[in-house]
């Protein structure tokens, strides 16, 4: 088994090297060039003759990357470029090509599309063979009658997406949903492709992804559902179900069933290497095919569990499911690779409420999580190597869980892939979100065979931890004025309460299931009450200032976040105002929140003096961004264990955007990134303010207790010890505790020159302020750097002669493709920190030590001065 293996593009099996047998299916792929051309729409004249002969398509694809290509458009990411591309979401687009065919002798044939945007047409030589209305969905159709040998002409025609959703919304009644200027609950499309709150209104058309016709005979592999399970007393099990499509229901089928050796993932560019680890897997099964399905129950006693990445390994062993006839003819054959866990969600009431705890292989798991958007405004554009650069985001910012948000898609294979190997846990929301939809036809089973194969394309990979019946409907429904619009009619709930349970239950029975997000699991509680289950905290970043996080109690965080601009580099790629300023026209095209740059001032509060120019607005709102996001998952974690996880709002951007991520579209980690990676760690402390003094909470979120000595210091601003205390710190494992101090260690002289550091002989601490920094004397000069040659690049080496607040390198400034390996670090006194800042060419080496590189909390400080909107326009 150790051999090479490799994805398939979206089929997602893994392919071994040796040859096809004769009776295998063959397939014919059709990606690659396709020719486009627009039907009836509001075309502009001049593109119009542009497209008179058809432009090149590339599939998979959509039509507005085909007519970027083609220089028919401008980029819709750049300045305000969106708003005159609406046209192309209200046009119909069709999409033609010719391919060979030969017959091999099989028997049956298949155009299989893996992806249509969104309601098609299909025509082969002519024929009608299909109408699909589902972007969600794989499409499988039989073409024996109009498929013929030689050159066939195929041709898909795309209704537009805009007007489909206007009609179905008229046509089913108009439904509740959040600000938007499409009915996009009517549609089964990515809500997000509508416009949102940090995304354009891109309504995508096209051939998103894979398309081919497939040619079997006898019978093929329709599916697999390799469910895994481990229980410490027992070991591993696999319970598989195998789907069979068969030619003839009389014939006698089985399916071979071989779990091979442990592996171990490494990235490779062009696949995956496997290697051998652990104690050899060798089990195997042979059952029969009764009615179209084969099950096969193993006992795996040589497995060894998945884990979380925050609580052990994650050993996946490659498993071969090969369909035979009684001759012994292999038929089909359909590999992955599997892990072996249980999980369940705790929502076990108690003198709070209900409980919301992940649990895997009998373990409690303190979920510290990301919402995952989709990476880009054009799907197709995505690859692995970008998907694998923003989950290694997530786990190198100490993430466990990923939250797949019901506005976007069901993930590539890659992606869940990726998930497996990397330990991420997925948090899975079937795609509906801030909508009432409508349970009738043809919504209603678009809805149930959407589910049904999303269940079973991600039941059998060990990284799903839970399947949510949607985002925010629940919430929307109890809160948000839509009974009174919906005066009865339909509006979701049962497909959250009967349809998707009902699914999970028969096709994914191991997998927990939820209604909602944010849900408190009894339904006749609101579903956003915070002693119950999972809730969403948005009164902050929408009303109230971050210490606000304070004032809730929860047991689950699901969503929350704080807005911040991406990195200078990635703006100044899109927005082109002059002078450059929060408000320039083009800015607001890329801030899509309401009232979201005022929100950001509002944000600043106490906390920030108002920036002077551009560039302090800039780094102000970054830095305030990661200081609520820093305070929120602080308060949080010293709540453990009445507090079992938090899910950040979000990771990534789907275009270059003022947004609540924490890594921009550009794939540039902003100061957010770099406080959720400190939050996050195994091991965490903080001060935290009770109605008897300040005292420390400490979070162990790991298999081993933690003893250490944790010493308090309270010192001045140049480093001065004030006074101190010792105090010894024990903490089981996956534990939580407290330790108190006496009160003239936080009993301060001088409020604004003094400060208190609690120091734990591990390594780690925690910092108390006794103002805020408008009020702290801190020193506008307060660090020696400098500048080496190393390697790629540069080290940064920073020297503190009195403390430095949030020192970050800003080394976009340089170079739009530079980057650091730190940030945000708060320096005490005569401490020293070194970065390395990597470079793809020579930059100015001194830049790097200067603003608006390198800057602090405290030169904002410095800086304080009235703002007025010519001032903040300082940067040009």
């Amino acid at each position: 088994m150790n051999r090479p293996i490799r994805f398939e593009p979206h089929l997602e099996r893994l392919v071994k090297t040796n040859p096809t047998p004769e009776a295998m299916p063959v397939r014919i792929p059709l990606d690659g060039t396709w020719t486009l051309r627009p039907g009836t729409g509001p075309v502009p004249a001049d593109i119009a003759a542009g497209l008179r002969d058809g432009v090149a398509a590339t599939v998979p694809g959509v039509v507005h990357t085909d007519l970027l290509a083609a220089g028919l458009i401008l980029d819709p990411f750049d300045a305000d470029n969106e708003a005159t591309l609406g046209w192309i979401g209200w046009t119909d687009w069709e999409y033609r090509r010719s391919f060979e065919f030969t017959s091999t002798g099989h028997d049956r044939h298949d155009l299989v599309a893996e992806g249509l945007d969104t309601v098609a047409t299909i025509w082969l030589n002519g024929v009608e063979i299909a109408r699909t209305a589902n972007h969600h969905r794989t499409y499988r159709v039989d073409v024996r009658q109009a498929l013929r040998e030689g050159t066939n002409d195929l041709r898909i025609v795309f209704s537009a997406a805009a007007r489909y959703a206007r009609h179905e919304s008229e046509r089913l009644g108009p439904r509740p949903l959040v600000d938007r200027a499409h009915p996009f609950n009517a549609i089964r499309k990515p809500a997000y492709s509508f416009g949102w709150d940090w995304g354009p209104e891109i309504v995508t058309a096209g051939i998103w992804r894979s398309i081919a016709v497939e040619s079997w005979s006898g019978a093929r592999i329709a599916a697999v559902r390799p469910l895994t399970s481990y229980v410490p007393e027992t070991g591993a099990a696999l319970d598989a179900y195998i789907d069979v499509e068969t030619a003839d229901v009389s014939a006698d089928l089985f399916v071979r069933v071989q779990i091979g050796d442990a592996i171990g993932i490494a990235d490779e560019a062009d696949g995956f290497e496997a290697r051998v680890v652990g104690d050899p897997v060798d089990s195997h099964a042979t059952v029969p095919v009764s009615e179209g399905r084969g099950h096969a129950a193993l006992a795996v006693p040589a497995a060894r569990p998945w884990w979380p990445r925050t609580h052990g390994d994650q050993p996946l062993y490659p498993a071969v499911f090969e369909l035979v006839s009684a001759a012994g003819t292999v038929l089909d054959r359909w590999s992955t690779r599997i892990g072996f866990r249980t999980v369940t969600l705790d929502t076990t009431p108690d003198e709070v409420g209900n409980a919301f705890c992940l649990r895997v292989n009998g373990c409690d798991v303190y979920v510290r999580g990301v919402n995952w958007i989709p990476a880009s405004s054009y799907l197709p554009s995505v690859t692995t190597s970008d998907l694998n650069r923003a989950l290694d985001d997530a786990v190198d910012a100490n993430v466990n869980l990923v939250r797949v948000w019901g506005g976007g898609i069901y993930e590539s294979e890659d992606f869940y892939g990726r998930c497996d190997e990397k330990g991420l846990l997925v948090w899975q929301d079937f795609l509906l979100a801030c909508a009432a939809y409508a349970e009738e036809e043809p919504l209603a089973g678009e809805m149930e065979a959407e589910a049904r194969e999303a269940v079973t394309r991600l039941a059998g990979h060990a990284s799903l931890a839970l399947l949510c019946g949607g985002n925010e409907n629940l919430w929307g429904y109890a809160s948000w004025g839509w009974r009174r619009h919906l005066q009865g009619a339909t509006w979701g709930d049962g497909y959250y309460r009967e349809l998707f349970p009902r699914i999970v239950a028969e096709l994914a029975p191991g997998t927990p299931y939820c209604p909602g997000s944010p849900s408190s699991i009894d339904p006749y509680l609101h579903p956003n009450d915070e002693s119950n289950g999972a809730m969403h905290i948005w009164d902050v970043w929408n009303s109230r200032d971050y210490t606000a996080y304070a004032s809730h109690r929860p047991r689950f965080v699901a969503e929350f976040g704080f807005q911040g601009p991406p990195a200078i580099s990635t703006l100044r790629s899109v927005v082109h105002d002059v002078p450059l300023w929060p408000y320039g026209p083009q800015m607001l095209v890329h801030q899509k929140a309401d009232e979201g740059n005022l929100k950001l001032e509002r944000g600043l509060g106490d906390h920030l003096p108002t920036p002077r120019n551009f560039l302090d607005w800039h780094w102000a709102t970054q830095l305030n961004q990661a200081r609520a996001i820093r305070f929120g998952i602080t308060y949080f974690r010293s709540l453990h264990p009445l507090n079992t996880g938090a899910i950040l709002w979000q990771l990534n951007d789907c275009w270059p955007v003022v947004s609540w991520s924490a890594v921009d579209a550009h794939g540039i980690r902003k100061p957010l990134w770099y406080a959720l990676r400190e939050v996050f760690v195994d091991r965490f402390a903080s001060v935290q303010p009770t109605g008897d003094g300040p005292v420390l909470a400490v979070h162990n979120d790991h298999p081993s207790e933690w003893r250490t000595t944790a010493r308090a210091v309270r010192m001045t601003l140049a480093g001065t010890t004030l006074a101190s205390y010792e105090a010894e710190v024990y903490v089981e494992p996956r534990g939580a505790g407290t330790v108190r101090f006496p009160l003239d260690v936080f009993s301060p002289g001088n409020p604004r020159q003094e400060f208190v550091v609690v120091q734990l002989g591990t390594g780690e601490r925690a910092l108390w302020y006794f103002v805020e920094d408008p009020l702290l004397d801190l020193a506008p000069d307060a660090v020696d750097a400098s500048v080496l040659p190393a390697g790629d690049g540069y080290d940064v080496v920073v020297q503190a002669r009195s403390l430095v607040k949030d020192l970050a390198l800003l080394v976009d400034h340089v170079h739009p493709d530079a980057r650091v390996d730190g940030g945000l670090v708060t320096l005490l006194p005569a401490e020293k920190v070194v970065f390395h800042v990597s470079v793809p060419k020579d930059v100015d080496a001194g830049a790097l030590v200067t603003r608006p590189v390198l800057r602090t909390a405290n030169d904002l400080v410095a800086q304080a001065g009235t703002s007025d909107h010519a001032a903040v326009a300082g940067l040009a």
